[in-house]
This record gives structure tokens, C-alpha cells and sequence, in this order.
């Protein structure tokens, strides 16, 4: 057992320590080229004077972080169940499924940029406008997540149940939908990096309140540290998430890692 728990304690270093020693680096060398005066401090500021002129605003930047968390939340959980329907029902038919998917990733090519203000004056500058977005950017990906998930299920093995008199309803419960389970929490890695953004993009366009209402009223008076202070936030509620996704995958489906660690 103390094998096993220092062998996965070096498991982990190994995987963090590099990522955090190319930040420390990246920062160090940022602090030095903006302390040096290389550039004007409006233009690059130091990352000291960005973490205190964050812990100076923390207040208004907490406030502004929970309209775009739940926006985040909301807008994705709405994303995983519309996508899981979909993806279900393009599975079932195939017929459906040639209509569909080609107008699935054709929507894909629709400007963020051009989308997020009609979103905006179709559904007001609420909360709405913003769940909508953050749906739409993540839903694809779960879509093919979910797909690739459905179709991963061995043909032996459906063929054995339906030669036990299994239903095409039961084949997907007991096999098709548990063989998703990897390919899903891949995709929710995936979109939980997009949510965030998605959702300080649609502030962007018009809202209210949030880190995009935030960055915006900052950048206006010229304050880049404020700005990046609130870069700073979104990262980690993006982290956050993103942690979240990966501890749900350990609990719910610790078999998957198991299974991982066998292939390596």
C-alpha cells in the first residue's frame, strides 16, 4: 500500500510540476519586462499590481462572477440534457439522423460575434440571452460526444442481446448508453472550457451585469489591470468547472480510469 500511494503521489507531481514551473516562469518574466518599463504599465501591467488592484475590487468583481457562473451552470446543464435527447433520437434513426447532423454542423459555422447580439434583441439584456449562448457553444460537442459514445458499443454484444429477444430500447439502455460514459466526460471536459467563455461573450453584447459588463466599464477608463483582474476570475471559474467535470468522472465512473490505466 505505501508502494501504491507514493507511486501515485509521483504520478501527480509528474503531471502538475512541469505546467507549474513554465507559469512561474511566464510570470517571473513578465514581472521583469514590466518592471523594467519596457512597456507603459497601462498597456502592461505588472501581474503584482493586477492581483492587488483584484483584491482592491474583489467585491465588485464577486458580484459580477455570479451572474456569469450561474449563466455557466445553467446554460450548460441545459447544453448536456438538449444534447443527450438529440444525440438519443439521432441514434434511434438513422433517416433522422442523415436530415440532421449536416444542419448540426453547419450551425457550427455561425459567427459568435455576429449571433450574440441577435440573441440579445431577440431575449432582452437578462439572464436568458445568456444561458441560450453558452448553450449553443457547448452543444455541439456533446452531441458528437454522445454519438461517438453510442456507436462505440461492441456489435457482439448487441447482436447477443437481440438474440436473447433484448428490445431495441433495451440494447440502448443496458449497452449503447453505458459505452458512452468515456466518450461523454471526454465532451463535458471539452465544452466546460467553451461555457465560460461563452457566457462573458454574450455580457459582451449586452447584458446587465457579469465579467464581461466588467471587463467592458473597465476597459472604457483605460484600466488593462482591472481588465486582466477579471481574466484572472474567469480562468478560475473555468478551472474550477473544469476540476469539478474531472472529480464527477473519478466518482461517478472510477471503472474508466481503471480501465485507462490497464491500456498504459
Amino acid at each position: 500500500m505505501i508502494r501504491l500511494h507514493w507511486g501515485q503521489l509521483g504520478g501527480v507531481l509528474a503531471a502538475v510540476l512541469p505546467p507549474l514551473i513554465a507559469l512561474f516562469l511566464l510570470l517571473a518574466l513578465w514581472q521583469g519586462v514590466a518592471s523594467a518599463g519596457l512597456l507603459p504599465a497601462d498597456i502592461l501591467p505588472s501581474p503584482t499590481r493586477i492581483l492587488a488592484s483584484g483584491q482592491a475590487e474583489g467585491a465588485a468583481l464577486l458580484q459580477h462572477a455570479i451572474p456569469t457562473l450561474v449563466a455557466t451552470v445553467v446554460g450548460f446543464a441545459l447544453s448536456v440534457t438538449v444534447a443527450f435527447v438529440t444525440a438519443a433520437l439521432l441514434d434511434f434513426s438513422g433517416p433522422l439522423r442523415r436530415a440532421i447532423l449536416p444542419l448540426l454542423i453547419i450551425s457550427q459555422t455561425l459567427p459568435l460575434i455576429a449571433l450574440a447580439p441577435l440573441v440579445v434583441l431577440w431575449f432582452g439584456f437578462g439572464l436568458l440571452p445568456k444561458i441560450l449562448l453558452v448553450a449553443f457553444v457547448t452543444f455541439f460537442p456533446m452531441v458528437v460526444g454522445f454519438m461517438r459514445g453510442f456507436s462505440s458499443a461492441g456489435p457482439e454484444a448487441e447482436n447477443l442481446l437481440r438474440s436473447m429477444g433484448a428490445s431495441r430500447a433495451a440494447v440502448f439502455r443496458y449497452l449503447r448508453l453505458p459505452a458512452a460514459t468515456p466518450s461523454f466526460f471526454s465532451s463535458l471536459r471539452i465544452s466546460i472550457t467553451y461555457a465560460v467563455v461563452g457566457a462573458i461573450f454574450a455580457e459582451y453584447a449586452g447584458a446587465v451585469a457579469g465579467l464581461g459588463v466588467y471587463m467592458q466599464s473597465a476597459k472604457h477608463v483605460f484600466r488593462t489591470d482591472l481588465v486582466l483582474a477579471a481574466v484572472l476570475v474567469s480562468t478560475i471559474l473555468t478551472l474550477a468547472l473544469y476540476g469539478l467535470a474531472v472529480l464527477s468522472e473519478r466518482i461517478l465512473v472510477p471503472w474508466i480510469r481503471v480501465e485507462q490505466g490497464a491500456q498504459r
